[in-house]
């Protein structure tokens, strides 16, 4: 393999296992511990609702680890998901997708992908792959669709060819509506659930006149939906009440949602938001629930403005697991189901945007209990990260760098 580039932090600290439980379950110390990772002003006053809420210790990684570039043409990669045989598929903000090998080999351009709208924060957005993809060769994706009246956030989906150079019978299966003139917050993360079911995060595209529809659940703007693999209400969804609710909504009140990751121990969803000036979020999905935008927020205008009436909680809407202020952009996650990084075990990884840098989230008990900053010499806005079948993880770049973060 052609290293790019590579980054090592090395520390001769000892990795202590614990018990914690009765079931037998083996805790891992998340590392040593350090002063809280943000040390710049918040954009706020506003206090959080529980302690650890906000401004978490820091922890340090103690195993050696490493992360390498191995490509750099990439086309403003924007998702990315582990095949079974262990190369990546890559979607391209322009509309086009790529499969990588983990030496960083890049195909051609993947045809066949219906037109995406890729102006301001469009264009082939998130993907993934059907639990039955070594059989059938579906995907599903999601984009920004030019429609009649402006922009739609869109799934589609369809099988890529045994040559792998295009995808056969790409056919669009769910529009978040209305459709609206703005090139901004389409959401965009899609991942299947335990049930077989999809779920995708869709943006109230970001202008006065629809974030209100964050609210309504008679629009698909600001919410997490969950549908079948043609695009219909999946079965046991929750019941919202109000005059023309969607069956497809699984939560509501949401920004402009970027990251989607299953909980590998308790199967829950979880989901990365970005805030305006402060406020973005890490949440934990439970179905029928209100996330609160734009009622409740730990941010405020980018004018400097209070949103709404300026609150943090209110009964009937749910608290972030955890926010940031100042904003770090959180786009991308995964958890580390791996072993290779004992530290790492079943930690949130999130990539980072205006913060350019990968964000490691070590949780206990749905809890977030420290914070750690990767490759932040790197100077990349990091838009997804995966793992691999290999228990690596690869995160891609706005720059169009693809990483390999691996033991060393």
């Amino acid at each position: 393999m052609r290293n790019i580039n590579q980054i090592a932090i090395v520390s001769s600290v000892l990795i202590t296992l614990f018990s914690c439980s009765s079931d037998d379950k083996v805790d891992v110390n998340p590392g040593t511990t350090t002063n809280p990772v943000e040390g710049n002003a918040a954009n706020t006053a506003y206090k959080p609702a529980f302690e650890g809420q906000t401004r978490i210790s820091g922890v340090q990684t103690n195993t050696p680890y490493e992360g390498v570039v191995l490509a750099t043409t990439l086309s403003s990669p924007w998702g990315i998901k582990s095949l079974p045989d262990g190369r990546l598929l890559i979607t391209e903000k322009t509309g086009t997708m790529r499969i990588a090998t983990t030496a960083g080999v890049l195909s051609a351009p993947i045809t066949g992908i219906p037109a995406v709208n890729s102006v301001g924060q469009g264009g082939l957005l998130g993907l993934t792959i059907d639990p039955d993809f070594a059989t059938n060769r579906m995907i599903y994706w999601v984009f920004a669709e030019a429609t009649t009246g402006g922009n739609n956030t869109a799934v589609a989906k369809g099988k890529l060819s045994a040559d792998e150079k295009t995808i056969e019978g790409a056919t669009i299966i769910y529009r978040a509506k209305p459709a609206n003139a703005s090139t901004l917050h389409y959401g965009g993360r899609i991942l299947f659930d335990k049930s077989g079911f999809l779920v995708v995060s869709t943006g109230e595209r970001s202008v006065l006149e629809t974030r209100p529809l964050a609210q309504s659940v008679s629009s698909g703007l600001g919410k997490v939906v969950r549908i079948t693999k043609e695009g219909q209400p999946a079965t046991g969804n929750p019941t919202f009440t109000g005059t023309g609710a969607l069956p497809e909504l699984y939560t509501i009140g949401h920004r402009n949602p970027q990251g989607l990751a299953l909980n590998p121990v308790t199967n829950e969803i979880w989901l990365s938001e970005h805030g305006p000036r402060g406020g973005d979020e890490i949440n934990r999905l439970k179905a029928g629930s209100n996330y609160g935008w734009p009622t409740i927020t730990y941010g405020i205008e980018y004018s400097g403005e209070k949103i709404g009436a300026g609150i943090t909680q209110q009964d009937g809407l749910e608290q972030p697991v955890y926010y940031w202020d100042p904003v770090v952009s959180p786009s991308g996650m995964t958890f580390y189901t791996g072993n290779r990084v004992p530290e790492w075990q079943n930690n949130l990884f999130i990539g980072s945007l205006s913060a350019t840098h990968l964000i490691r989230l070590a949780i206990k008990d749905n809890k977030v209990i420290g914070e750690e900053r990767l490759l932040a010499s790197e100077g990349q806005r990091f838009r997804d990260v995966t793992q691999g079948t290999d228990g690596a993880l690869y995160a891609v770049t706005d720059g169009g760098r693809l990483y390999k973060i691996d033991k060393k």
